[in-house]
């Protein structure tokens, strides 16, 4: 059986550090930070563990190998020559994906079919096996990612990503990923004990991370995973996991999180959402403009998607309502305020210098996380 594995948790740009924070915190210190993902070294029972409980990874992913090639001989033999035995049963479902950037081998469905013949042909060879396999197994999906002409060959443990929490019934137009929702919340200071309000909620994402966060709850508890269903894990690592992440909530910590947004039906989603994820009346739901906003207690938090004004006609209301949440914000110094925008003018428009900005990715949209720190009392 295998006892220590190399994993990878793939990640947004920019989130890499607020990743390798949480695999820390899960106790697995032998990482190192790359674009894009954490590579670290941890016993089985990560796979199950980090699945659970990663808030703001993309997937993780189990490295088989690493070697160079620049002919598909050599990505055929490179590949040929990994033990994919020890991973993958003989009757296991091997789809492969690709991607190649600036590499001599360009072509992916090349690498693609040439790394999957080479797969089979091992597996044939070490079961000892004339026919074809059958893949009527579990999925074990192969990716063969080649860089500067380095093969990285990994399975994906995840299935879904695992942005997907299993708790949205339906969302907005323009729908944040609930791992950064998280990331957004974990690069604040906010402590369960205090006010949150995200006013910008539509479907409600941010304030539902908040509150799994606030209660502790491991993102990844209502969903199932490609890798439950693999031989190489028993699936005692995955019921000492669930029994962990049942130990480790804290549902009784009172939270006090607002989201508001000038939609009656997005808040109605929001809802729908919040009851799905199992948080129940944990949330106050409000439909309300932001610039109406009048927080009644001291030291609170607002973290927020506010819209961008990216389409013609909505660029004029935006900047304007991006001006009113200012004006009523200086009346609250108290309050901490982050909010994600690709708007450069933000900081002119709120009227005010952020005390910090960090560079994020917010789908394919490059934006900029302006934090205001609060003066508490």
């Amino acid at each position: 059986m295998l006892r220590n594995v190399t994993l990878v948790a793939t990640t947004a740009m920019g989130l890499e550090s607020v990743v390798a924070n949480e695999v820390r915190q899960l106790g697995y210190e032998d990482l190192t930070v790359e674009n894009g993902r954490v590579q670290f070294q941890a016993p089985l029972s990560a796979i199950p563990r980090t699945n659970m409980w990663l808030r703001t990874a993309d997937r993780v992913k189990l490295l088989i190998g690493e070697f160079e090639a620049k002919t598909f001989d050599e990505l055929f033999e490179g590949t040929k020559a990994l033990p994919w035995e020890d991973y993958i049963p003989e009757d296991g479902s091997i789809p492969v994906i690709g991607k190649s950037v600036k590499s001599t081998l360009y072509s992916v469905p090349d690498c693609q079919s040439i790394t999957k013949k080479a797969i089979v042909d091992r597996m044939k060879l070490k079961y000892g096996l004339a026919h074809n396999l059958e893949e009527s197994g579990p999925t074990h999906r192969v990716e063969v990612a080649i860089h500067k002409d380095v093969v990285r060959l990994t399975l994906d443990t995840s299935g879904s990503g695992l942005h997907k929490r299993g708790y949205r019934t339906g969302q907005g137009e323009a729908p944040i990923k609930e791992t950064l929702a998280a990331a957004l919340v974990q690069l604040t200071n906010w402590k369960p004990d205090q006010p949150f309000v995200d006013p910008f909620c539509g479907s409600g994402t941010i304030p539902i991370e908040a509150a799994l966060i606030g209660q502790n709850i491991a993102p990844g508890f209502n969903r199932e995973f490609a890798s439950e269903a693999w031989d190489i894990i028993p699936y005692n690592l995955w019921e000492d996991a669930i029994q962990e992440a049942e130990d480790k909530a804290n549902y009784d910590q009172p939270l006090d999180i607002t989201g508001s947004d000038v939609d009656h039906r997005l808040i109605q989603i929001a809802k729908d959402n919040a009851l799905e994820a199992g948080l129940g009346d944990l949330i106050t739901w409000k439909q309300m403009r932001a610039e109406d906003l009048n927080p009644k207690r001291h030291n609170g938090y607002i973290v927020g998607n506010p819209p961008y004004g990216e389409r013609m006609g909505d660029k004029e209301a935006v900047e304007q309502m991006y001006r009113d949440f200012g004006q009523i914000m200086r009346d609250h110094p108290s309050w901490s305020v982050y909010v994600i925008t690709s708007n450069d003018k933000f900081e002119k428009l709120y009227g005010q210098e952020a005390s910090k900005r960090r560079k994020l990715f917010n789908g394919f949209i490059e934006t900029a996380y302006y934090q205001y720190f609060g003066k508490h009392v």
